[in-house]
């Protein structure tokens, strides 16, 4: 679909046709991002991966990501971390009265932060509500829409409009944290977790890295876009999975059958158990079909001019991927409007978009989220304990669950997800 947003000439994507064209013919020329009011001073001028305009400086600073701080190998390593965060959670939950709902929406995001926050600086985050308001408060202003990202000649008004003045107070609480932690980076000895404000410090005062972090606003600007992508993506995603189980008990007890009897009774699911979780998996993709993180993604900007279906599509057009429609498009699914994990029995859909580009949950191409092993690794371990620890049952006076969504760059259910937690029998 093709319209103008103000004086921004826009396309949306919203079906795995078009996506294909885009991804697998184009992908360079929608390579580009435009320079949001928010995105822009938040990201200390740019200087992150996500919000980065493409070309040498983005490429060397997805490489940091890629190989230094979300390879494989390096996800691996926070695997304690993972499985200490769980455990907690796992106990907090327990020890909460079983006649009680447990707000798990709260809980899931408090478990993702700490784990975020563990493996970015080496605390754990609990009990730090100004950490959690100013990522909150951090992600709204930049996965908001403002007028002067749409009239950009109007750009001035948001100094009447109050947005600059929030933005500027956001800014320096999050500048503020940043100093605080890079300064007991700085001062402390050697230790045996290393964290990824460590490794970024690391290739700061490497010569041979120097032109990529080349000062302390790099290393802020990188860990801002772990912080805001590594917290309300995981969670939203289990809370999402949690609720279409609770809709389709008889997805939920193969589930839960399949990781009780993989699992056996040792007490916990351990990150060596997942690959036996085959049908967990399949839920988790089924899960991400429907409800995508970031349904629309980051908007992109084209670098040149195109052509696009039908459409000729200019320089300097907004970009805008519906993951959530390409997910429920007809011509891709069937019965796309119902949660059946089965229809990913096969394995040849992976989250990359190999699938004639109708799963796209983590977007695709070039500017595909670099943190899919890290957020995949929170989601299935923190999923496969929730499921394996207690039996769910919805509250006495909840009939039917509220599936509504919100809006903003993360998708979250709008109203938490309370539940039951029960110990099996």
């Amino acid at each position: 679909m093709y319209l103008r947003l103000g004086s921004v000439p826009t396309l949306v994507v919203s079906s795995g046709a078009a996506a294909r064209d885009v991804f697998k013919h184009h992908d360079l020329a929608f390579s580009g991002r435009p320079a949001l009011f928010a995105a822009t001073k938040l990201s200390y001028g740019l200087l992150d991966v996500a919000f980065a305009p493409h070309g040498e400086y983005w490429r060397q600073a997805r490489k940091v990501y890629m190989v230094e701080l979300l390879s494989a190998a390096r996800v691996q390593s926070f695997r304690a971390v993972r499985e200490e965060e769980v455990a907690c959670a796992v106990a907090s939950i327990r020890s909460h009265p079983s006649s009680s709902p447990v707000n798990l929406s709260r809980m899931m995001l408090a478990l993702a932060n700490s784990i975020v926050c563990r493996t970015a600086f080496g605390g754990d985050g609990r009990g730090s509500n100004d950490i959690d308001r100013i990522l909150a408060e951090a992600g709204e202003l930049m996965g908001g829409f403002s007028a002067g990202d749409f009239f950009p000649r109007l750009r001035w008004l948001h100094k009447l409009d109050g947005l600059q003045a929030r933005l500027e107070k956001v800014f320096n609480q999050l500048n503020d944290l940043h100093n605080k932690v890079i300064a007991q980076h700085l001062s402390r000895e050697d230790h045996d977790e290393v964290d990824m404000v460590d490794l970024l410090l690391r290739l700061h005062r490497n010569p041979k890295d120097k032109n990529i972090i080349k000062s302390m606003d790099h290393v802020k600007a990188l860990i801002t876009d772990i912080f805001l992508a590594g917290t309300n993506t995981s969670s939203a995603t289990i809370i999402w999975a949690m609720a279409e189980l609770m809709r389709n008990p008889k997805v939920m007890e193969r589930t839960q059958k399949e990781l009780r009897q993989a699992v056996g009774y040792k007490g916990k699911v351990e990150e060596s158990d997942l690959g036996n979780l085959d049908y967990l998996k399949l839920v988790i993709k089924e899960t991400l079909r429907l409800h995508p993180p970031a349904p629309l993604g980051i908007s992109r900007e084209t670098t040149e001019r195109c052509t696009v279906g039908s459409y000729e599509v200019p320089a300097g057009t907004r970009v805008f991927v519906n993951s959530r429609a390409i997910g429920r498009d007809p011509d891709g699914w069937s019965d796309p409007e119902e949660f059946w994990p089965e229809r990913f029995l096969g394995g040849e859909v992976d989250f990359r978009g190999n699938h004639d580009f109708c799963f796209l949950p983590f977007g695709a191409g070039r500017r595909i989220c670099p943190g899919i092993n890290f957020g995949v690794a929170v989601v299935e371990l923190a999923l496969a304990n929730l499921l394996y620890s207690f039996d769910w049952e919805l509250p006495s006076e909840v009939h039917e669950l509220d599936m509504e969504e919100t809006l903003g760059i993360t998708m979250h259910k709008k109203t938490p997800l309370h539940l039951l937690a029960k110990l099996p029998v």
